[in-house]
């Protein structure tokens, strides 16, 4: 029986996947089979919680889940903003730009991993390039833009703003953030993004 409301954010990879009743290598459970859609839930360092369209849940290797890809917005629907996406692109670049630096700094032993958090402290980039079609995180607007070259509109959004992200993490920071939704296409008069 499929739980409701159930959607796949990750397949299981060709070869299947071990699995455990919790984060500890000591409580194996049985494995994941091949392709099987799942949904991540849970992060903790390298382990993943997922469950399964029956609602059965595991920790696995989150590394070697596989993505399930999202379709872009349809043609033809309207679009929730419509913005020139080259601002857009310029943070990200420069996102990306302060990131490689700090991880430079970081390799070069030029910074140590403390000021390497701190200079890293609350980035959050995304891109996903495929062609012509280009996701964009807005991190800004806590939401992925999707680009057709010449205008954004936007895909998917958190359910509400995290401002957490924004403030220094605690040490013992909890594990994941709310589950980005697919929002429905409805008007948006703000042009800024």
């Amino acid at each position: 029986m499929t739980t409701p409301d159930f959607r796949p954010t990750h397949v299981i990879p060709q070869d299947g996947l071990s699995a455990w009743e919790s984060p500890d290598p000591s409580r194996p459970t049985v494995p994941l089979d091949a392709l099987l859609p799942v949904q991540l839930i849970d992060r903790l360092g390298d382990w993943g919680r997922v469950v399964c369209a029956n609602g059965w849940s595991a920790w696995v290797d989150g590394r070697l889940l596989i993505a399930v890809p999202q379709a872009p917005p349809a043609a033809g629907s309207p679009l929730t903003r419509t913005a020139d996406p080259r601002p857009l692109l310029a943070r990200v670049e420069e996102a990306l730009t302060r990131y490689r630096s700090a991880a430079e700094d970081l390799a070069a032993g030029r910074l140590d991993g403390q000021s390497f958090r701190g200079r890293t402290q609350g980035q959050r980039i995304g891109v996903v390039v495929d062609g012509e079609s280009l996701w964009l995180y807005d991190g800004e607007h806590e939401r992925w833009v999707y680009c057709d070259g010449t205008r954004l509109s936007t895909f998917a959004a958190s359910e509400k703003p995290a401002a957490a992200a924004r403030e220094p993490a605690p040490k013992e920071a909890p594990v994941g953030r709310e589950p980005t939704r697919v929002v429905a296409y409805e008007e948006d008069d703000r042009s800024d993004v």
